[in-house]
């Protein structure tokens, strides 16, 4: 494993994190502990020192799971939990000082920890973002010790834009080959803020896998199924955003270039592959899926015509879909 500094947080962390989104469960399917269990541990024995959750995972079965599990490991691991989902109506109001401050208290609980390592603000609406008494609340919360460092988790690049004006310590963003506008736009302003990057959806909810095509079928509780066109939350946030027809056309053609039916290696390696990123996160729902992932720090870096052949794929299939909105 390689590890890469967090931004101004200091901490060295596994440039391959693990994302608990689906933590212990295909997506729709009911939490199983022992499972969540047996993928931190494979994720642990691998060298990752990063696990990415939020309160609202499993409805905070996944924030337990991985409380528990730090506590049986003799390494320190990096905890980022998200915050601010849990509001109901999800609206910018809901990002007060009282929310906000019991929002960290149940993270806490749940974690079982008397500090938290960073807490992102959880996709809010945009806002928030440029909101100062939201960020105030944050330093509050610093200053009392219940958290070491905050950042956001954004949807667009223009929202970590507004974001970086405040004492934030790291971004998580999604970054893929299917969502190139954040190196353009974000990546040199993040290195002049000493702002750490967290990949987020690196795989485009799977789909950079290569392992989908126009006849697979997704569970009715998928959100692959049911929020492709936004009608549960960000649109973006499946599939990075990309129609499916569009995506499965871009996935063959990188097929063809890369070589290779099985592109997520590829696909995690080309994140990694920019310095300014300090970890990217995909998920797993079983220990299979996180030995694959790790076998990418055994990849060589993508040659100059494969990334040629990805910026070409980008603005042929996915460019006009996503550049604007995202």
């Amino acid at each position: 494993m390689n590890y890469r500094r967090l931004g101004k947080t200091s901490y060295e962390v596994s440039e391959i994190g693990i994302g608990t989104w689906q933590l212990g469960a295909k997506w729709g399917e009911q939490f199983d502990h022992s499972k969540a269990v047996d993928i931190l541990q494979e994720a642990y024995q691998g060298g990752v020192n990063l696990i990415d959750t939020a309160d609202i995972y499993q409805d905070g079965l996944s924030e337990k799971a991985v409380g528990q599990f730090i506590k049986t490991v003799k390494d320190k691991i990096y905890v980022v939990t998200k915050i601010g989902r849990k509001a109901n109506p999800h609206t910018a109001s809901a990002y007060d000082k009282a929310n906000l401050t019991q929002y960290v208290d149940a993270c806490l609980d749940n974690l079982q920890v008397s500090s938290l390592d960073l807490v992102l603000l959880h996709c809010p609406p945009s806002e928030v973002y440029k909101d100062p008494a939201v960020f105030e609340t944050l330093d509050t919360l610093k200053q009392q010790g219940k958290i070491a460092h905050y950042g956001v988790s954004v949807e667009t690049v223009e929202e970590a834009i507004n974001a970086s004006q405040f004492d934030i310590s790291a971004v998580e963003i999604i970054f893929n080959m299917f969502r190139l506008k954040p190196r353009e736009l974000f990546f040199e302003k993040a290195t002049e803020k000493d702002l750490g990057i967290l990949a987020r959806v690196p795989l485009a909810s799977g789909l950079l896998t290569g392992k989908f095509d126009r006849q697979t079928v997704f569970g009715e509780n998928d959100h692959r199924k049911f929020n492709r066109n936004g009608e549960a939350f960000d649109k973006g946030e499946t599939f990075s955003g990309v129609d499916y027809e569009n995506g499965i056309q871009a996935v063959e053609a990188l097929k063809a270039i890369l070589g290779n039916d099985n592109l997520a290696q590829k696909a995690l390696k080309f994140v990694l592959m920019h310095k300014e990123v300090s970890a990217v996160i995909p998920g797993a729902s079983n220990p299979v899926q996180v030995k694959s992932n790790l076998s990418t720090l055994n990849l060589n870096d993508l040659t100059k015509e494969e990334l040629e052949a990805v910026n070409s794929i980008y603005d042929k299939y996915i460019k006009k879909d996503v550049e604007q909105r995202w």
